[in-house]
């Protein structure tokens, strides 16, 4: 058994002090722009995090609860799917792994012969979610690899031959609009070889007040969710937002399934961050973040556009959600 962290790729100060330049030059491109819009990637600092782990727990809020459905009650079928070991399975953006620790256990009990591989960009993470597996499977074979997904499926490729199965779950495809999506679908399949698998989660096109519910919850969660990201800006970068004076707003177009998330100027005003000084008109809007919303026939189109076939829907109880099985087709 192999576990911990690849070696090279733990953290260090200067990727730190990478990140925080990055960070810096990221808001100023973004609100000098016309729209103005922020990276959603920058929503999840420490309390980014925890106010999203209260958004999961949401009664609106019904993706994770979809997904975790499949993992708990269809496992059988993903493990069906996947087939026989040796393999390699590897978890774009693994996390906590809360749903994948569903398949896992099952085939671990069934002496499935394959090696873990959880990719994240948080080596703390990764250090967690090792722990929280070796004590529970302590005959998991697991190898974590700390850095972007596809440096790391890079380097996942190069450790190991044997067949590839990618998991990239919670719907996350849907926060790139079509040329994103189909561009990052073609980096994926150019990394994969004949015979090797994708399982993505695609959340699906449905009643559009049950969407538009799990992004305007009556909390008001998803709206601190959001102007979090003003405080963080201001605490990081030494902006001035005075975030009474911004407020959230939700749309969904049933038709693109498009769900967007946007920050309202509430006044004429000007934010200062160092030197930059940002002209807000009253009603202005901060693009925030997007979750595309899928029909099985977009998803269908996606996979053969991006190289792939395919191959399997498995829904949720409510066929609100599905993880789909895309297939390196052998030319």
């Amino acid at each position: 058994m192999t576990s911990g962290l690849e070696p090279g790729l733990l953290s260090q100060p200067n990727k730190i002090e990478a990140a925080e330049r990055q960070f810096s030059k990221d808001v100023k491109a973004g609100l000098s722009a016309y729209p103005k819009k922020l990276s959603s990637k920058y929503l999840y600092d420490k309390t980014g995090d925890a106010l999203f782990q209260q958004i999961m727990q949401l009664p609106e809020y019904y993706l994770t609860k979809s997904e975790l459905d499949i993992f708990q009650n269809k496992t059988a079928d993903l493990a069906s799917t996947i087939g026989k070991g040796p393999f390699d399975l590897i978890e774009l953006g693994a996390g906590d792994g809360s749903k994948t620790i569903h398949l896992l256990r099952f085939l671990t009990e069934r002496t499935t012969e394959f090696t873990f591989m959880p990719i994240d960009i948080s080596g703390n993470i990764l250090a967690c979610l090792t722990n929280q597996l070796i004590a529970q499977m302590p005959e998991i074979s697991i190898r974590c690899l700390e850095g972007d997904y596809f440096d790391m499926l890079d380097e996942a490729v190069k450790i190991s031959k044997h067949r590839k199965v990618v998991l990239m779950l919670g719907g996350n495809i849907g926060n790139m609009n079509k040329d994103e999506a189909t561009a990052f679908c073609r980096n994926l399949f150019q990394r994969l070889s004949p015979g090797d698998m994708v399982i993505m989660g695609f959340d699906l096109k449905k009643n559009p007040a049950t969407i538009l519910k799990a992004y305007d919850d009556s909390q008001r969660i998803t709206a601190a969710f959001n102007l979090n990201l003003l405080h963080r800006i201001n605490r990081e970068l030494g902006a001035n937002f005075n975030l009474d004076q911004f407020e959230h707003y939700q749309t969904y177009d049933p038709i693109s399934g498009d769900c967007k998330s946007y920050l309202v100027s509430k006044e004429k005003q000007q934010v200062k961050q160092g030197e930059n000084v940002y002209l807000f008109e009253k009603d202005e809007v901060i693009f925030m973040e997007v979750s595309r919303k899928f029909a099985p026939a977009e998803i269908e189109e996606l996979a053969l556009t991006s190289g792939f076939v395919c191959s399997n829907f498995i829904f949720d109880s409510k066929g609100w959600f599905s993880d789909v099985v895309w297939e390196v087709p052998a030319y």
